[in-house]
C-alpha cells in the first residue's frame, strides 16, 4: 500500500566486469600495430642512408694507445627526397607514439609499465616482418 518501490521488484543488473589491464581496447591494439610499423619503415629507411645527413669529407681510422677509433668514409649526403621521407616517417612516428603512450586505458592500470610490454606481444599489435619490408 506504500509507493516506495521494493528492490526485489526491479530488474537485477548484471555486475560489471573488473577491469583487466591485458585486454586491451581494439583501438588501442590498432595505434600499437601503426607504431611499430613506422618503427620499422624508418628502421629500413635509415639503412639505405649515408651516414651523414649532410655532405662530410669523413675521417680516417685511429689506433690510439691501444683504442680503435673507426674511421668514416666521405659522404655526399642524403638525398631531398630521402630527408623529406626520413623526416615524415620521423613526425608520423611521433604522433602514433603519442597517441599509444597517452591513451586512456593507461590511467586504469594499476602496473602500466608492465601492461605496456604485454601489449608489445598481444594479438595484432605488431606488423608482419614481410609486409614491412615491402612497403
Amino acid at each position: 500500500m506504500t509507493d516506495v518501490p521494493n528492490p526485489a521488484d526491479e530488474p537485477a543488473q548484471p555486475e560489471p566486469e573488473p577491469f583487466d589491464p591485458l585486454k586491451f581496447p581494439k583501438d588501442l591494439i590498432t595505434a600499437h600495430l601503426r607504431l611499430a610499423t613506422l618503427q620499422a619503415q624508418l628502421h629500413a629507411h635509415q639503412a639505405r642512408l649515408p651516414w651523414s645527413r649532410e655532405p662530410h669529407p669523413g675521417w680516417e681510422a685511429i689506433d690510439e694507445r691501444g683504442r680503435q677509433h673507426p674511421g668514416r668514409s666521405a659522404t655526399e649526403g642524403w638525398e631531398p627526397a630521402d630527408a623529406a621521407e626520413y623526416d615524415r616517417l620521423w613526425a608520423e612516428l611521433r604522433e602514433a607514439a603519442a597517441a599509444v603512450s597517452c591513451h586512456k586505458h593507461w590511467a586504469q592500470c594499476p602496473d602500466p609499465v608492465t601492461a605496456r610490454m604485454k601489449l608489445k606481444a598481444a594479438k595484432g599489435a605488431a606488423p608482419d616482418p614481410e609486409r614491412v619490408q615491402a612497403a
